[in-house]
């Protein structure tokens, strides 16, 4: 079985591992946070294990970087060098904003599977949009188990990453104007 590291478990981290877990199960799932009560919290909510950044980088297949953008840089001046370590197969996925593959490819400073995604806020209740696209590392194997860890979150669409942020305006901001609309009436 797959284990699958959160590193970042608020809202969108959150909601993900919460649809990973009814994929794989929470032995299968760890997480950790910057603020550790809310990984604890989160762990004892969901069965979840806590584990530090290095510890899922090390040992995690699928790694997701649930942080800001923002704060990208510093995370990875932290987990490159522990990238660098790794030498079993592995796929980073990254939730972050605006951020292209090139740049989470450089961050990382070694080339390797990066799967980058733009969820919005209905995977929380499974019935999400995931957007997704992938660097030339990522195999069909990889793509496959990634799809099959969310499966819980809802749709699943592969999308050319010149699109991605485009498209990310209408499947992340339409339920909120959707919303509005219908308290409007």
């Amino acid at each position: 079985m797959k284990k699958i590291g959160f590193i970042g478990c608020g809202n969108m981290g959150g909601a993900l591992a919460r649809a990973a877990v009814k994929s794989v199960g929470g032995e299968n799932i760890f997480v950790f946070d910057i603020d550790s009560q809310k990984a604890k919290l989160f762990a004892e909510e969901t069965d979840v294990n806590v584990a530090d950044a290095e510890y899922i980088v090390l040992n995690c297949d699928y790694i997701f970087l649930g942080v800001k953008p923002q704060m990208l840089k510093g995370l990875f001046e932290k987990i490159a060098p522990v990238i660098e370590e790794r030498t079993t197969d592995f796929v980073l996925v990254s939730m972050a904003a605006g951020v292209s593959l090139a740049s989470l490819n450089a961050m990382a400073q070694v080339d390797c599977p990066i799967i980058r995604i733009m969820p919005n806020m209905p995977v929380s209740v499974g019935e999400g949009m995931v957007l997704y696209t992938s660097n030339e590392f990522v195999s069909k194997e990889d793509i496959d188990g990634f799809v099959d860890s969310m499966k819980f979150a809802g749709r699943l669409d592969k999308i050319d990453e010149d699109k991605i942020d485009a498209a990310s305006c209408v499947s992340g901001c339409g339920p909120a104007f959707v919303f509005m609309f219908c308290e409007a009436l």
